[in-house]
């Protein structure tokens, strides 16, 4: 691993000073209304299809933007259309040099000798604010949480080819959730041996200031409390204060054509549907890695990605990462015909820290690798089709398979662990930038996990190797023995508004209580044993315990105000919850009937949510 670090680092070197035109290669946030914006475009034909690597580069986005303003496509879209589009071609357009408030930085360049190339730095601060409201019927308590984020960057570029991206982020947060209970991570009444121990975990509630699944923890490693900074702790449950560090140093080559990486950002890989991955999605935390996208043909491209993950702090800074020393390695393939049929292949592993030459290879099946190595490790394979007819939509389905046993019930064996999901994007032509989004999510027991195994480079240790990084999955962002049911629509009918309408039914198998159902939690594992024949192994979704079932109903919007480094937003909706159970015991390994149940274990709940919040000098 170290050996791939070092070479990428030497050929950045080496590249960063050849002479062409000045542009800018650090990436565009997930989090900006870019990516919906583009998306549409593909959607609508206005522009040759974009990869299914994200993020993408200020520098793919500025030539996205233009093709679509300067080509034939300019006949498509409307006048508000196209004043968005001009806008975020400004916004990622080469800087004034000198103080720009309107940006809150300070940008200065200067010539590499008589080349056109430039070296520039860009000094600049931004801060992220937003207040956050629960209330719910079981409880006399008002809920009340906090983000607030100040960010100081430094940012420019190395030549033509390089950008680099550096900031230091630091917070305050509140984020309150409840206890709600015990879970077995294999299950009750489990007996193994030295190295397939069942533990008994501590399962809490969701944010109880944001929808069901939809927070995203910002800090990095642990939060910090104001009466003993040298305690660390796992959650903000009262104010406490948090760092992130964002970087990045980024290449192109080629005229974008071969991408290179070096940094600790957020991901989002598949050519579906935008936020929608099930094999690295951008709700999972970032992590250091190196990474390369080669798109050689329109037809075809090759992303690689090695890095290190980060553990979760459950039991202090150094009991938590003894047992959590990983690497995590993806390849994905793309293949496309011209805008009307995408099709990927993932290839993915999460293995204890070493330099694992065919993991880091992206030439090599790390799936069938690990069969000349060992089974040590997490594999996982994952398939996206996309197919889209411009001027109408698309459609796709995704499948991520952790493990299966094609010889076995494919339906109720708990063994057969993956997710798949089936949806469309549909445009709508009568608003700007507008659209529909129906999506259907099945993620089986035990999907996202793994047994914690003695590892022959770790001696007794039992390592954790889950599909998760910082305790959160690196794959879709409802727990496993989940499903959901999407629909969304969202439009910008004004140069500076977003608006979105989103319903969810999201179902889950109970991590906690008396029939709680195994493999529903990410911290879950499957008996090595008796998997095709021990009753307890068998699933049927709805019918073998307790289940939560969320209706979750919101809307939201974002309002960029003009002539101001200020962005408003916010969101406000309902969620109403309750438990379905069964009459016969958790795990029975038989399909039961069930009911709506309403118990001090399982209860019935209505809640409000609202949050409301503003961003100066937005990024």
């Amino acid at each position: 691993m170290k050996l791939k670090f070092l070479t990428a680092f030497i050929c950045l070197s080496i590249f960063f000073s050849l002479p062409l035109f000045a542009q800018t290669h650090s990436s565009v946030s997930l989090e900006s209304q870019v990516y919906y914006i583009l998306e549409q475009a593909e959607i609508r034909g206005l522009c040759l299809p974009l990869s299914g690597v994200r993020p993408y580069t200020q520098s793919v986005v500025i030539t996205a933007i233009n093709e679509i303003l300067f080509s034939n496509s300019v006949k498509k879209i409307n006048k508000t259309e196209r004043e968005i589009l001009e806008q975020y071609l400004a916004k990622f357009s080469k800087p004034k040099t000198g103080l720009n408030l309107s940006r809150g930085a300070w940008y200065n360049e200067a010539k590499i000798g008589k080349s056109d190339a430039v070296i520039s730095a860009n000094l600049g601060v931004s801060a992220d604010i937003e207040g956050s409201a629960g209330k719910n019927n079981s409880s006399e308590n008002d809920f009340f949480g906090t983000e607030l984020w100040i960010q100081v960057y430094l940012n420019g570029d190395l030549g033509s080819h390089v950008s680099y991206d550096l900031a230091f982020e630091g917070g305050l947060v509140k984020a309150p959730r409840e206890f709600l209970g015990k879970y077995h991570t294999y299950y009750e009444n489990f007996s193994g041996d030295d190295e397939f121990k069942d533990e008994e975990i501590d399962v809490y509630s969701e944010p109880l200031t944001h929808f069901p699944y939809s927070y995203k923890k910002r800090w990095d490693g642990s939060i910090f409390f104001f009466k003993s900074l040298s305690i660390y702790e796992s959650w903000p449950t009262g104010l406490a204060g948090g760092y992130n560090l964002p970087a990045e140093l980024t290449a192109s080559f080629l005229g974008n054509k071969l991408i290179m990486r070096m940094g600790r950002i957020s991901h989002d890989w598949a050519s579906t549907s935008f936020g929608s991955s099930l094999a690295f999605n951008q709700m999972a935390r970032p992590f250091a890695g190196i990474e390369a996208e080669f798109n050689p043909v329109s037809w075809f491209g090759i992303a690689s990605l090695t890095g290190i993950l980060e553990y979760s702090n459950l039991n202090g800074i150094k009991d938590s990462s003894l047992t959590f020393q990983n690497a995590f390695s993806v390849t994905m393939f793309q293949f496309r015909y011209k805008n009307y049929l995408f099709l990927d292949f993932v290839d993915a592993v999460v293995y204890p820290k070493r330099i694992e030459l065919g993991y880091i290879s992206p030439i090599i099946n790390s799936f069938f690798y690990q069969n000349n190595i060992g089974d040590f490790d997490n594999m996982a394979v994952t398939m996206n089709l996309k197919a889209q007819y411009p001027g109408l939509g698309n459609v796709w389905f995704s499948f991520f398979m952790d493990e299966m046993n094609f010889t076995s019930n494919l339906l109720t064996l708990d063994r057969q662990m993956f997710a798949m999901q089936a949806g469309m994007n549909l445009w709508l032509p009568f608003l700007s930038f507008s659209s529909i989004k129906l999506s259907y999510t099945k993620v089986s027991p035990y999907a996202y996990t793994h047994n914690r195994n003695k590892n022959p480079w770790y001696g007794d240790l039992r390592m954790e190797t889950a599909y998760v990084n910082n305790g959160v999955s690196l794959g879709y962002y409802i727990p496993p023995n989940s499903d959901e049911i999407l629909a969304r629509f969202q439009t910008m009918p004004v140069k500076n508004v977003n608006i979105h309408f989103q319903y969810q039914l999201i179902r889950h198998g109970a991590d906690f209580g008396q029939h709680a159902v195994d493999g529903s939690n990410l911290r879950s594992e499957l008996d090595p044993d008796g998997r095709d024949t021990n009753k307890v192994l068998k699933r049927y979704f709805l019918h073998d315990g307790a289940y939560q079932w969320n209706h979750i109903v919101k809307v939201g919007a974002q309002w960029n105000l003009t002539g101001l480094p200020v962005s408003l937003f916010g969101e406000t909706g309902v969620v109403i919850s309750y438990f379905t159970d069964t009459k016969e015991p958790a795990n029975s390994g038989k399909k039961n009937p069930y009911s709506i149940v309403n118990t001090p274990e399982y209860r019935k709940l209505s809640s409000f949510i609202l949050t409301i919040g503003f961003r100066i000098f937005p990024r």
